[in-house]
């Protein structure tokens, strides 16, 4: 049976069989009317993502609390107090709690999605669903950590503000849905590529944790853009991340290197590696089963 099928059902007076089930044939084609029927079920994956990871915990959920707010601290001591790294006068604590939120939010989608084939292999070579319902449930179930993470940071953004702290918010902050938009793109597309990849290379999983470290160091999560020299800050730019974390900052701290062409940069490298995976993902789906 084919990985990826198409249902065609046939009357019961023509034929024996009611259902008939064939390989798609174009690798764009992302059944989304289909995806739409199996809702259900991406219902269900989310709430076993969200559920399952936390079920035999003390904490649960407040580990999304505790995760970026002892990194935030870490950030503030190494990098705020020894390194003496400048955070564009912005409270140190508030400035690496917006870059990490966002970041947590992309390296989570990827991560997550990355592992899509290999997973769920044994579900996948048993029954049928459109596939692509996997890694949406996991940049699903994502965004609710991800609201969480946002809560933490808004809390310490409005007891800075009544501090008095240097904070202007603008009318940029407005392109915020936009900004999830693109972590969310960005995630899914890298981790359908990788997905696909590891289907016949084990080792880009050992390898993705260290990879997605080292992205972070070559995002302005911990420094800020304009703190980067002259002659590294096109190459800084050219990772679409860093106009997503740069604009979230000068929308919603006042501070921070805007440009409609760094963010245009990053939508347009969204909207081809999101086609890029979708073609690898739809051609990898077809006999993942004869490699995993």
């Amino acid at each position: 049976m084919s990985a990826n099928p198409e249902i065609q059902n046939i009357a019961p007076d023509t034929e024996e069989w009611t259902t008939i089930i064939t390989p798609h044939r174009s690798l764009l084609d992302l059944k989304l009317k289909e995806v739409w029927r199996y809702r259900d079920l991406l219902t269900l994956f989310v709430r076993r993502d969200f559920v399952a990871q936390y079920k035999q915990t003390i904490l649960g959920p407040l580990w999304h609390f505790i995760q970026p707010l002892f990194s935030t601290l870490v950030f503030t001591v190494v990098f705020g107090k020894l390194a003496g790294i400048p955070t564009d006068g912005i409270p140190p604590m508030l400035f690496y709690l917006a870059g990490l939120t966002n970041w947590n939010y992309f390296s989570a989608c990827l991560t997550g999605t990355a592992n899509t084939f290999v997973g769920n292999q044994g579900i996948f070579g048993k029954v049928y669903f459109p596939r692509l319902v996997t890694p949406l449930s996991v940049v699903t179930s994502n965004m609710i950590k991800y609201g969480i993470q946002l809560t933490l940071f808004l809390g310490f953004y409005v007891y800075f503000l009544i501090r008095g702290a240097p904070i202007t918010p603008n009318a940029y902050i407005l392109l915020f849905p936009l900004l999830v938009i693109l972590l969310a793109g960005l995630g899914l597309g890298f981790g359908l590529l990788i997905s696909s990849m590891t289907t016949k290379y084990r080792d880009l999983t050992v390898l993705l944790g260290f990879g997605v470290q080292l992205l972070m160091y070559a995002t302005p999560v911990i420094y800020p853009l304009s703190e980067v020299p002259e002659r590294y800050r096109l190459l800084v730019a050219l990772n679409p991340m860093t106009s997503v974390i740069e604009t979230f900052k000068y929308g919603i701290l006042g501070q921070g290197t805007f440009s409609w062409g760094y963010l245009g940069y990053s939508f347009a490298f969204m909207v081809v590696l999101l086609l890029l995976g979708i073609v690898v993902f739809n051609k990898t789906e077809r006999n993942f089963m004869d490699t995993v």
